[in-house]
Parts: C-alpha cells; sequence; structure tokens
C-alpha cells in the first residue's frame, strides 16, 4: 500500500467529523458505510453511478444539512433522508430502474411459519436463510396446550377440522413416543468412547434419534426462519405470496410488508400499486389457474409402505469434456471459441484430462473448488426422495430446483434402524399409513394445495435438480460429509456415480477427491468431538 499513490479529498475539520461518524475513514480510497439508514446508503449508491463526485463528497453535498436544529426535511442529527426517498421513487417508479433495489437490506424474522410456507420463501435465490433445525431441536413441545403444527383457515373452517388435529396430535404423539423409545437404544448401542466427552456424546444421541424421527414431523410443523436479503428479492417474493389463494402466505405476506416498510419503504413502494405490483400478482395467478388445465391426472398410488428413494440422470451434455476444456482454455487464450474448438477438437483423451487436473489444482479441502469454466457443462436429474432428505438439498438456489405438490402417493422412506427394531417400526408404519388415509379425506373435501399441510416428512416428493459442474463440486461434496443426513448423502453419491458412469464424465468427476462413500452409524460423532475439544469441556 505505500507504493501506491492515490489522491486524498480535501475535506475541513468539520466536515471530518461529520465523515468520521457514518464513514470507517475519511482519507482512503476504500472505506465502509456505517450508522446510515439503507435508504441513504442505497440512494448514495444510486446518485454515485451518475456523478464525477466521490462517495464521501455526494454526502455532504446532497444528503446532509448542516444545520445543529435541523427539520422538516432531515432527522435531527442531518441527515436528509425524505431527498433519499424521493430519488428512491423516481429511481424506481419514474425510471423503472430495479437495480437500486438491490442497494438496501433487511433482516427479517418469520416466526411460527409451516414448513410450506418456509420452502416457498426459500425458493428465491438471492437471499440468506437461517431455519431452524429438525437434528437439533426435539418438536414435542406443546404451548398453550398444543403441539407446534399450524392449523391452517382453510382446514380450521372446515368439516375436517376435528380430524386434521386428532391426526397432528397422534402423530406428534408417536414423534414422542419414538424418542423417548429410541434414545436408551442408541445409548446402549453407542457407549461413549474414549475421549469424547459426556456433552458430545449426548449431543450425538440427540442428533441420532433427531434423524431417525424427523420423518414424522408434518409440513404444517411450525418453524423459524431468518431472512437477510435485498429490496428487490423482497418486491418479487411478495408479488408471488400475493398472487397466492393460501391464507397463510397472504396473512404472512401482509405482515411482512408491514414491518418491511418500517426499515426499507423506499424499496417496496410498488408491491400493492394496483397498476404495478398487484397487476404483476394477478399475472402470475393467471398462469397458475392456466397451467392447472394442462396438467395430466394424478398416475397410479403406490400403497402407504417405505419405498426406496430414487435418483434418474436425465440430461447431461455429450460433449461435455471438449466443451469444459474449451472454456478452461479461452480465459488463458486470445483466441475466439470457434478457433479454440479445432485446437480442442485434435486433443487426445489423455492431453483433455491433463488439462482438467491442471485446472482442478492440489485441492486440499472442498472449499478450494474450480473456476468457472466448469459451468459450462450441465446435468439434469429427476429425483424422488423423502421430504425431509428434500429440505436440506433444496437449500443449495444456485441450482435449478422445482418440486411438486407434496402427497402421500409415492410412499414413504423408513429409517434401516426402525427396520432393525420390530415394536418401533410397527409405530412409525401405523402412524404413516394414517397419514394416507387423512391426506386422502383432505384432498377430496379441500384440494390437493391444502392437504399437503398433513403430509410427514418421511414421504416421498418428485423434484427435478439442473445444475453445471461447479455446483455439482459443491453439492456432492458438501451433503456427502459424514455428519450429513444418512438420506440426502446416499442421493448425492447417486448423483456422482451417475455423473461418473452414466454420462461417462470420469475424468471429470475425478477431481471431486472429497466425496466420502463410507456410511456411519453416529454421523455427528467427530463433529460433535471436535466441537467440544474447541470448547475446552
Amino acid at each position: 500500500m505505500s507504493n501506491l499513490s492515490f489522491i486524498r479529498e480535501p475535506f475541513t475539520e468539520r466536515e471530518r467529523a461529520i465523515l468520521s461518524n457514518y464513514f470507517t475513514n475519511t482519507d482512503k480510497p476504500v472505506f465502509g458505510l456505517i450508522n446510515l439508514p439503507d435508504v441513504v446508503k442505497g440512494a448514495l449508491f444510486a446518485r454515485y453511478s451518475r456523478s464525477d463526485k466521490s462517495l464521501r463528497r455526494l454526502f455532504l453535498d446532497e444528503f446532509w444539512i448542516d444545520t445543529p436544529d435541523s427539520a422538516g426535511t432531515s432527522t435531527a442529527d442531518g441527515l436528509n433522508t425524505e431527498r433519499a426517498g424521493r430519488l428512491y421513487d423516481k429511481m424506481i417508479l419514474d425510471f423503472g430502474d430495479d437495480s437500486v433495489a438491490q442497494l438496501g437490506g433487511a433482516h427479517l424474522a418469520c416466526e411460527q411459519v409451516s414448513n410450506l410456507l418456509a420452502k416457498f420463501i426459500e425458493k428465491g435465490r438471492i437471499a440468506s436463510y437461517l431455519e431452524q433445525s429438525t437434528r437439533y431441536v426435539y418438536y414435542n413441545r406443546k404451548r398453550e396446550g398444543r403441539y407446534g403444527y399450524l392449523t391452517p383457515p382453510e382446514i380450521e373452517s372446515s368439516s375436517c377440522c376435528a380430524l386434521y388435529r386428532e391426526f397432528m396430535d397422534a402423530l406428534f404423539d408417536t414423534y414422542t413416543d419414538l424418542q423417548q423409545r429410541l434414545i436408551p437404544v442408541f445409548r446402549e448401542r453407542y457407549p461413549r468412547t474414549e475421549g469424547m466427552t459426556d456433552g458430545a456424546w449426548e449431543n450425538t444421541i440427540k442428533a441420532k434419534a433427531c434423524d431417525t424421527i424427523r420423518g414424522l414431523l408434518p409440513a404444517s410443523t411450525r418453524t423459524n426462519l431468518g431472512i437477510f436479503a435485498n429490496g428487490q428479492y423482497y418486491e418479487y417474493l411478495l408479488i408471488k405470496m400475493f398472487a397466492s389463494r393460501n391464507q397463510e402466505v397472504l396473512a404472512y405476506a401482509d405482515m411482512m410488508l408491514t414491518e418491511l416498510r418500517k426499515m426499507i419503504p423506499s424499496f417496496l413502494t410498488r408491491v400493492d400499486l394496483e397498476n404495478r405490483g398487484r397487476a404483476w400478482s394477478r399475472y402470475l395467478s393467471d398462469i397458475g389457474d392456466d397451467m392447472e388445465r394442462f396438467v395430466p391426472q394424478p398416475g397410479a398410488v403406490l400403497p402407504a409402505s417405505p419405498q426406496p428413494n430414487t435418483v434418474e440422470l436425465v440430461g447431461w451434455d455429450p460433449d461435455a469434456v471438449r466443451r469444459i476444456v474449451r472454456a478452461i482454455l479461452y480465459e488463458y487464450s486470445d483466441r475466439s471459441k470457434t478457433q479454440l474448438d479445432q485446437t480442442v477438437s485434435r486433443l487426445t483423451e489423455p492431453e483433455l484430462g491433463q488439462i482438467v487436473r491442471a485446472y482442478c489444482g492440489e485441492r486440499l479441502n472442498r472449499r478450494h473448488k474450480p473456476g468457472r469454466a466448469f459451468e459450462a457443462a450441465s446435468y439434469e436429474f429427476d429425483l424422488l426422495s423423502d421430504y425431509g432428505a428434500f429440505r436440506d438439498i433444496q437449500r443449495h438456489r444456485m441450482l435449478t430446483i422445482d418440486w411438486q405438490r407434496l402427497t402421500t402417493d409415492n410412499g414413504y422412506f423408513k429409517p434401516a434402524i426402525l427396520e432393525e427394531l420390530p415394536a418401533e417400526g410397527a409405530l412409525y408404519d401405523g402412524i404413516l399409513r394414517r397419514a394416507q388415509q387423512v391426506f386422502e379425506t383432505l384432498r377430496r373435501e379441500l384440494g390437493p394445495d391444502t392437504a399437503q399441510y398433513a403430509v410427514p416428512f418421511a414421504f416421498r416428493l418428485r423434484y427435478a435438480i439442473t445444475m453445471n459442474l461447479r455446483e455439482a463440486f459443491h453439492l456432492i461434496e458438501l451433503r456427502t460429509q459424514r455428519q450429513g443426513h444418512d438420506s440426502y448423502r446416499r442421493i448425492c453419491l447417486r448423483m456422482y456415480e451417475l455423473m461418473r458412469d452414466r454420462a461417462g464424465h470420469g475424468l471429470l468427476t475425478d477431481g471431486m477427491r472429497f466425496v466420502d462413500d463410507n456410511f456411519y452409524d453416529l454421523a455427528r460423532a467427530e463433529a460433535e468431538k471436535r466441537k467440544s475439544t474447541k470448547k475446552g469441556q
């Protein structure tokens, strides 16, 4: 840095005193913005792109009123927030410049949402989410005399309400019963090993029990969801939510809009305008209605019994290796892709492999990932897995992932340990067979969308994933680590095998050095041991 010269902008002592409250420094070309409302930070950057002034000078000239007793258009400390709001209105409403809505964000907590609504919200790519875990939290606690499940208005106002609540209570009773039965079994089967603290062992046993019985949690299970996103994401999310006919979705859309307008009001001006957001919501709703006319009738229903998860590779690029090698060379070459095609076509397989291996480099851990050239080839999978596994895989939002309605028609997943314990296995099977009967009643009386609330996580959902090779590196290596749930580990291992064997892309998958194809009785044991060691327990 000492050898790099840059111009230090002249500020008066008074200006430096003001700037020091809102910028991390006043004399360097790199600085952060602090203590400013999102509307001011966003408006500053919006103006930044159309001005030859520095950001700090823009702030002083256009967003600060330097009068001790400022009032009216400014806050008590001199910030001209009204001007910032007007600028956003002009940029978004008048000019339609959506990108400026990416310049401000908000942290939002959505509590007591059903898992159905959580997945609806989490479908958006450009946001960060944190959701309550099913691995570390027991869901058998009652509040106000009820287990933690949602009875949606569609069911509460129907003749099916008593049936639904009776089944939900039975489902959570079974969840509680199995938890109490399995904890002693696991303690006896997996005694604490040398080097593992009591706390780490108890957490490992708890995780094992939660993993085993999570299939009994229904889609109506309430969860807590934390979101951090920019204004553009929230605008589109709310427009999609207002296009829904689901009462829970609509109720949360109203609450979310109200709270977001307390934090980033200028970013959400279009959401409920009749000729803007509402028109967009109607557009999305009309498409959904029209598409229902083209949907084929439901296929054969599987019996309510355990069924294996399935993974099919339905699409891939036969010429993926050469396409990726071309993309690798492109970045380091001065030739066009057409010219590079001619070069790559003359390479032998050993030469192609040498280039791919060099591009992967010496990966010391799974976080060392190849670059964007690996995005030149994609794979399309069709999956049928338990909803619990889907919830974990769905978190990889950079994938293209779409899913069908939740149903009991595709059978359910049963953990291997319950096959070994006849009494506990019978409890599990019995309540899931009952789930199919309740679901069929709700579907007949209230429709397939509302009936989803009664479906436990164990039942299998059909969904499709399209991902490029670079995304596959991240998903497969992460989701095959030993601490992962057995269900989704097997799914990702199958993806890896299909890419290697069916697509014939072993030259590409060889770079996935951190795929763990072993299986472990106590998946969390090593992770808990490391955690307790760090804490000095």
